[in-house]
């Protein structure tokens, strides 16, 4: 009897205790659901959670035997609250996921006292702060997941001294800094380890894996790792996964790396510095899916057996010192053929050469990204390239591979992205490309393609990037390819022969970013559909014969950022529509034929840093508050009809026009008229004695002795290379001067030692290009003796693949003007002063010059930068008028006034 009751008594304690501990549970869980909800209210799952059950029936709980909840698991409920220090009283749990949540805040150090605790989960939230010191008391953790979040400072040394059963430890895409942790190294049990996309600096501990031989994963990419791969870490012969990419890590890779990490299917070090030859033992690791060494400093061939890996996927090579040429090296694009599961393969930037290989149209058709490009290959592209039909990316650009585009290009239907670019392909562009209707970007920019745009291209209705840029298309713009509502982020049709109207179809372009037309033939009005364009930011028209006044829709684009008119035919005022363009940062409108006064609004364009009115026939004063007391860039040149403006333009005072008494009003007049008079029988009679000296002018020439040679005929267009060889690789020994837009050299042309100027322009500085062009179209028709003969030009790309642009004069021994009236030396000598004769006789072959250039030339030209530095002295210290980098070319109309 007292036996049963002593049980009895017994099991109605365990039963109170059991509801006592429900209880808490229970308390504790609500006090997680009114944190965890945040401003989400009582939706999803946590609704269920309340009273009326216990917490053993509610969604994401999990009980043990003794009714004590083990697990709590609510991946993805989107919760977007806190993590309450409750939830550390959960003293029997075992599993904590919240991950792929939204919570955040630190992360209670209340979760230290779960020390059942094996499994923790917060990673793919938002949670802030440091790791809690007190987690390490978590001594029973075999996985630990904070992966994603936004923790920070260092990585606590005490998980490596504690933490000892740990298998998985994963601390990725944080902001930890500092050193890796060396006691990680006495983690024996881990299995995984992810540090990647941390701020991690220093070296990796030489410690790490000398004990480690279940370790199957390391992931520590994006971190700012530096120094050689520790010998230790070869000890990781059960490795599977290793990835080091983008750090700073050196060294060489083991030639025995296959005995090294036998089991290896992932292995990437990309971005970093590693040097030396790649090993050939790779081809003996057949589990190997995915090799990727790019960027990096990698020399020699590529192994040419890499085939045998029959199970690879994806190998970047890109960006190294790698060699191949006709007679050796591309060997292993052959091998390659026998990976029929490769889907990526970057060859992109190294050292390769000789002939397009052939082979490369065998490869699996499961290829679907192919970079090979930024190289010196040659040839042309296999007429059997469609073959890879698997293709998506093709990203062949910047080598020396010329010849047509295949028409089999055709059958790559899959294809998303496609880059031409930089490459000296010809002929025209192949019907076939209206196949490929899945293309987002098409690139062709940088070739000799010619013929009309193919109006198929208006097929590709999944196109948001068009670049056509620096071809030699000709016709009018296709209307099929503005109708292409897809085109959204650019549309680049520049640098072309492209004539007639801008269709006004454009005005289809509704998402569409920016228009690049520049440097075609393109004339008529701006069609007014172009409002239409209502994201527009940059619109680029300069260079073109557009006509007409500045239409005022264009002030209905609000978000355009950068509008360029330039060297076109525009006409009237300029409108003040343009200020309500607020946020307009560069407006360039120079060589047009506008008139009237600079707008005042102009003034309330906040945006605005680059104004350039140049070369019009503006007039009136030019605004002083506003944007034009602060511009960076501002250029009012060749409008001689502006006054006023802030004190650095150095313009002339606007006139007051006093009034002034009728009876002294005859008196300024006479005055003025007899000024000029006196001015005009001045100059006549200066005209009159120069005239005579130089009737009377001998020619001074040594006995056998020629005028500096001049290259009679028009040589072709010469290449960057010849340049570059002339000038012995733009060498500052041959430097002979610098001018506003950039710098002259004396070259050596071609195998005749023809000694020439060769003047380079810095695209970089705002203006340059607009120089180029403009000293081009004045000298491309005048002929004098007393003009400085350009004998041909160069617009190509450098060996950075970089614009250039250059203008090849007759070389003038003398130097300039400026030179010999100012000489560097102090002391006047017979080889640096100027005789009176020579002076008069200067200044009659510039009169010269400017005579031609005013009344003789036809069109007629204004100079517009007469000065000495721009004056060069030949041989016989005869004149050459030069540097026509901002002269205008005047109108008919413009001519007569």
């Amino acid at each position: 009897m007292a036996m049963a009751l002593a049980s009895f008594l017994l099991l109605l304690f365990l039963h109170f205790m059991a509801v006592q501990a429900d209880g808490e549970d229970a308390a504790a869980l609500l006090a997680f659901k009114a944190a965890a909800v945040g401003n989400g209210g009582g939706n999803g799952v946590l609704a269920s959670w309340n009273g009326s059950a216990g917490p053993c029936s509610w969604g994401g709980v999990t009980c043990g035997r003794h009714r004590r909840v083990v697990a709590l698991s609510l991946p993805g409920h989107d919760l977007s609250g806190t993590l309450s220090p409750a939830v550390g009283n959960l003293t029997w749990l075992r599993k904590l996921d919240l991950s792929y949540n939204w919570l955040h805040g630190g992360i209670p150090a209340s979760l230290g006292q779960l020390h059942r605790l094996r499994e923790l989960d917060l990673s793919f939230n938002t949670f802030s702060g440091e790791v809690p010191s007190n987690l390490t008391s978590c001594t029973s953790l075999e996985y630990l997941a904070l992966g994603s979040n936004k923790l920070a400072g260092h990585i606590p040394s005490e998980l490596g001294n504690t933490l000892t059963r740990l298998q998985v430890l994963g601390l990725d895409n944080n902001s930890f800094v500092g050193h890796w942790p060396a006691s990680l190294a006495n983690l024996t049990s881990l299995q995984y380890l992810s540090l990647r996309m941390n701020s991690l600096e220093g070296t990796i501990p030489p410690e790490f894996g000398s004990n480690m031989p279940s370790f199957h994963i390391l992931d520590v990419c994006s971190n700012n790792l530096s120094g050689a791969l520790p010998s230790s870490l070869y000890n990781l012969s059960s490795l599977t996964d290793f990835d080091a990419g983008n750090n700073k890590l050196n060294g060489n890779i083991p030639t025995d790396i296959d005995e090294k990490f036998p089991h290896l299917r992932s292995f990437a070090v990309f971005n970093n510095q590693f040097s030396g030859e790649i090993p050939s033992s790779f081809t003996n690791l057949t589990n190997l899916t995915s090799l990727q060494l790019s960027e990096n400093r990698f020399s020699g061939f590529v192994p040419r057996d890499l085939g045998r890996l029959n199970a690879l996927q994806n190998l970047q090579l890109g960006v190294n010192m790698l060699e191949a040429g006709d007679i050796k090296g591309w060997e292993f694009v052959e091998s390659l053929t026998n990976c029929s599961k490769l889907e990526t393969l970057v060859l992109s930037d190294n050292n390769f050469t000789g002939q397009f290989p052939i082979s490369i149209v065998n490869l699996s058709t499961t290829l679907q990204t192919l970079y090979l490009g930024g190289s010196r290959i040659s040839g042309s592209i296999p007429s059997d390239f469609g073959n890879l039909v698997g293709l998506r990316s093709l990203y062949l650009f910047s080598t020396d591979i010329s010849g047509v585009i295949p028409e089999s290009i055709g059958k790559l239907e899959n294809l998303t992205t496609l880059y031409l670019n930089n490459n000296s392909l010809s002929g025209h562009v192949p019907s076939s490309v209206g196949n490929l209707t899945n293309l987002m970007k098409l690139f062709m920019q940088g070739n000799n393609l010619e013929g009309p745009i193919p109006a198929n291209l208006g097929k590709l209705e999944s196109l948001n990037v068009l670049d056509l840029s620096r071809n030699h298309f000709n016709g009018s713009i296709p209307k099929e390819i503005l109708e292409l509502p897809s085109i959204s982020q650019y549309l680049n049709l520049s640098y072309n022969s492209l004539s007639g109207p801008l269709p006004s179809e454009v005005g289809s372009l509704t998402s569409l970013n920016e228009l690049v037309l520049s440097g075609n033939q393109l004339s008529g009005q701006i069609p007014s559909s172009i409002k239409n364009c209502i994201v527009l930011t940059v619109l680029l028209l300069d260079s073109n014969s557009f006509q007409g006044t500045i239409p005022v829709f264009l002030g209905d684009i609000k978000g355009l950022r950068v509008l360029n008119l330039t060297m076109n035919k525009f006409s009237g005022v300029i409108p003040d529509a343009l200020g309500s363009i607020h946020n307009l940062q560069e407006l360039y409108l120079a060589y047009n034929n506008l008139s009237g006064p600079i707008p005042a609004v102009l003034q309330n364009l906040t945006s605005l840093s680059m104004l350039d009115l140049s070369f019009n026939d503006l007039q009136g004063e030019v605004p002083k508050e506003g944007i034009f007391k602060n511009l960076s860039y501002l250029s009012l040149a060749g409008n001689s009809e502006l006054c006023g403006g802030i004190s650095h333009l150095n313009l002339p005072p606007c006139s007051t026009h006093a009034v002034r008494k009728r009876s002294k009003g005859w008196l300024r007049s006479l005055k003025i008229a007899l000024a000029s008079i006196a001015v005009v029988l001045f100059l006549a009679l200066v005209m009159v004695i120069i005239m005579l000296i130089r009737r009377r002018k001998p020619v001074h020439r040594k006995k056998g002795q020629s005028l500096t040679p001049v290259v009679e005929e028009q040589f072709e267009r010469v290449s960057y290379q010849e340049l570059s060889n002339g000038t012995k690789g733009f060498s500052q020994n041959s430097l002979i001067g610098k001018g506003g837009y950039g710098v002259v050299y004396k070259c050596t042309l071609f195998d005749e030692e023809i000694i020439v100027a060769v003047k380079v322009f810095n695209l970089e500085q705002s203006g340059s290009t607009r120089s180029f062009v403009a000293e081009c179209e004045a000298l491309r028709s005048v002929r004098h003796r007393c003009l400085l003969k350009i004998i041909t030009c160069c617009s190509s790309i450098n060996n950075q693949g970089q614009d250039f642009k250059a203008l090849v004069f007759e070389f003038m021994p003398n130097g300039s003007l400026n030179g010999w009236l100012h000489p560097k030396s102090d002391m006047p000598i017979v080889d640096n002063t100027l005789s009176l004769t020579q002076r008069l006789d200067i200044a009659v072959d510039i009169v010269d010059a400017l005579e031609y250039l005013h009344i003789h030339c036809q069109p007629p030209i204004v100079h517009c930068d007469l000065k000495p530095s721009n004056i060069l002295l030949a041989e016989d210290m005869s004149a050459r008028v030069g540097d026509f980098g901002i002269s205008r070319i005047l109108t008919e109309s413009a001519s007569k006034t």
